[in-house]
């Protein structure tokens, strides 16, 4: 099992990737996610205005 995570002395590269990896695809979601909040509540207010 050691072995498998020292990955043959590269495990810092490997891991290092990966662990990027990881957080640029979690960044992708909450930036996603942002902007979904913010053209939602942008149509709320043109919604309310629209009313008005």
């Amino acid at each position: 099992m050691h072995e498998f995570f020292a990955m043959g002395g590269h495990a810092f590269y490997v891991w290092g990737s990966w662990g990027g990896g990881a957080l640029l695809l979690l960044g992708e979601v909450w930036l996603l996610r942002r902007a979904r909040c913010a053209q939602l509540r942008r149509l709320r207010r043109a919604e309310r205005m629209r009313e008005s």
